[in-house]
């Protein structure tokens, strides 16, 4: 039987998921680009802004000609225009010269600047022909949108492995991209292995527990932007592993297996990914609690990970390992950045242990308190309890060089 390989670490672990290649590239709509990650530079194709605009409702002037001007000590301009914005101005304005300008108007020849609605007054009735009193000063190109300050004609609007958010989005959009080049998201196949997994519908025997892991770890997936693709449970003998594994390697980028983590299964899990072609072990076991176990093959080159049975260990090494590879494999290089965690301040409610040498992911719920952080409650229990997890709000991180946490500290809880 195979036993386990040396226990290495989750910085170790990290770079041998960080050793796959990301994904070949696919062109997609830009509505459905949300959360993607760019597959090349997006070269604007033109200035953005085409010309010079406004960013206000007001008057379009020469700052020299406003320079002191307040309320105490107001300028005088006469306007000459009242500027449409779907038309290029056809005029040049002259010192001593203003123009009536809405947000989005092109700046006319001669001005430099726009002066807000807020601070002026028309001392006529009529605005074109007028003067306008000037009460609040401008600077160059203040409330102006400069030609090309979004972006310059053959210029990098937007580089490689950027995570497309809204803005970034808009960007693409306001440039004219219908389309755009993104990394392809990984397709992700599921096994559950286990002769005491049975469906969702059916009814427990004594001995007998419904396959819980596809569904959540499906769902885990589809979170991290990659497209699940469930197989079902699978017995547990050799040939029944090795054969769904093989298709599940071939029509996936990546595989997760969970249930080998008990003795026999998890030599089977092992002895089925060695058989596989052009196949390694590169890890057979993690210093993380819980989630000891996992297991990190490569075959070919897709990753394949042996995942524990028991649901809470699967769903903390999906949270601390998984989820960065499918982001990674999406291109995203933050990918395993703890800075992409969603991380909130609170106050441990009681004191924690743990055995130095693993990193201990605790469970945490949340009490929240007016004014104060919230009060982070663990949520002790077996890992395969539903429980712990569904009670939590998310995990508390124990170093591996710490023999635990007290209470009172101001713990990061990252939200799961």
């Amino acid at each position: 039987m195979h036993g386990f390989f040396t226990i290495i670490s989750r910085a170790e672990f990290e770079a041998l998921l960080r050793g796959f290649a990301p994904l070949d590239a696919e062109t997609v709509d830009l509505a459905e680009s949300a959360g993607r990650v760019l597959a090349h530079d997006l070269i604007a194709p033109h200035d953005w802004p085409l010309l010079a605009r406004s960013c206000m409702d007001g008057f379009a002037v020469n700052a020299r000609d406003v320079f002191g001007a307040g309320e105490s000590n107001p300028g005088y301009l006469e306007c000459v225009a009242a500027l449409s914005i779907d038309k290029l101005p056809d005029i040049v304005l002259n010192p001593g010269e203003c123009a009536r300008i809405a947000t989005g108007g092109v700046l006319p020849e001669g001005a430099d600047a726009v002066v807000m609605v807020e601070h002026t007054q028309a001392m006529q009735d009529e605005i074109v022909g007028g003067t306008i009193e000037i009460r609040k000063s401008a600077a160059p190109f203040d409330n102006v949108m400069q030609r090309g300050e979004d972006a310059r004609k053959d210029a990098t609007a937007l580089p490689a492995g950027t995570v497309l958010r809204p803005q970034e989005i808009g960007l693409a959009a306001a440039l004219g991209f219908e389309e755009i080049s993104l990394v392809r998201r990984p397709r992700v196949g599921i096994l559950s292995t286990g002769d005491e997994l049975i469906e969702v519908g059916a009814t427990p025997r004594p001995g007998q527990v419904r396959d819980v892991n596809t569904h959540t770890v499906a769902a885990l997936v589809e979170q991290a932007g990659g497209l699940p693709v469930p197989y079902g449970i699978i017995k547990d003998d050799l040939e029944s592993l090795g054969r769904a594994l093989a298709t599940a390697i071939a029509e996936n980028d990546a595989v997760l297996l969970s249930g080998g983590s008990s003795i026999g299964v998890r030599d089977l899990t092992v002895q089925a990914i060695e058989a596989m072609e052009d196949a390694k072990i590169l890890a057979h076991g993690v210093a993380i609690s819980p989630g000891k176990p996992t297991i990190l093959g490569r075959v070919g080159k897709k990753p394949v990970l042996g995942l524990p049975g028991q649901v809470t260990s699967a769903l903390v090494v999906v949270h601390v390992l998984v989820l960065p590879l499918l982001r990674h494999l999406q291109g995203d290089p933050a990918a395993f950045s703890p800075t992409c965690r969603c991380l909130r301040k609170a106050q441990l409610a009681r004191n924690v242990a743990s055995k130095p040498g693993r990193e201990d992911y605790v469970r945490i719920r949340l009490e929240e308190r007016p004014g104060q952080p919230p009060l982070a409650h663990p949520v002790l229990g077996k890992s395969g309890l539903l429980r712990t997890i569904v009670q939590a709000h998310g995990l508390a991180t124990i170093p591996a060089d710490s023999e635990g946490l007290y209470a009172d500290a101001l713990v990061d809880i990252w939200i799961v």
